[in-house]
């Protein structure tokens, strides 16, 4: 039997209501560091599947940790584009990661979804995880993606339009800052947000996180 995702502190289960705002491509049209943390208890679906974003990473063009830190090529182009879509790409030749694509065309930012709460569509994201428990099934980019059926196909898409849906996040949060995580450059920027006391983040934050 399936379990049923335990509440996270301070966030109301997000559906598809009066009361969830969609989010649109001009809600990224900001600086990365603003969208980010904002992105925390916000609410991620595509065709229906997904749930409650519990953390985050922010890259922004400056960075030497982001993939657009160089310039354009083929696989990044998206990242240049206007804000507001979907930037998927392969990681390490194993898994699909998803970023959004943030700030004025040009500049190259984009948050890395790093982990969710899963809220609907559950038996699909088990089925396409192939494992039942819940917390492990979106605690990591490689992770929910699986369990979302996002692909190279989502790549380039809007972050506004089907089958990609946004809702803001209903009610405060507290978030909680920190190092992002897997990189070799850039380590000491504390550009990695996440929901405090969640169950179903991909790594817990020291406590010495700094919250907001």
């Amino acid at each position: 039997m399936a379990q049923k995702p335990a509440k996270a502190p301070g966030v109301s289960r997000l559906r598809r209501n009066a009361a969830a705002k969609r989010l649109t491509r001009a809600f990224f049209a900001r600086e990365v560091l603003a969208v980010a943390p904002e992105l925390i208890g916000a609410t991620f679906l595509v065709d229906g599947v997904g749930g409650i974003i519990v953390e985050v990473e922010a890259y922004h063009h400056t960075d030497p940790a982001a993939h657009s830190f160089r310039g354009p090529t083929p696989r990044n182009q998206v990242m240049f584009g206007p804000p507001g879509f979907a930037y998927v790409y392969r990681s390490y030749g194993i898994h699909w990661c998803v970023n959004f694509v943030c700030e004025a065309e040009g500049s190259a930012s984009a948050v890395l979804i790093r982990a969710i709460e899963p809220t609907l569509g559950m038996e699909e994201m088990q089925r396409r995880r192939g494992l039942e428990d819940v917390r492990a099934l979106c605690s990591g980019p490689g992770k929910l993606t699986e369990a979302m059926g996002i692909t190279i196909a989502h790549n380039a898409l809007p972050l506004d339009a089907p089958p990609i849906e946004l809702f803001a996040r209903t009610g405060d949060v507290e978030v909680v800052t920190g190092i992002r995580i897997g990189i070799t450059k850039a380590v000491e920027l504390p550009w990695r947000f996440g929901l405090k006391g969640s169950r179903f983040l991909s790594k817990p934050f020291p406590p010495s996180s700094r919250g907001t």
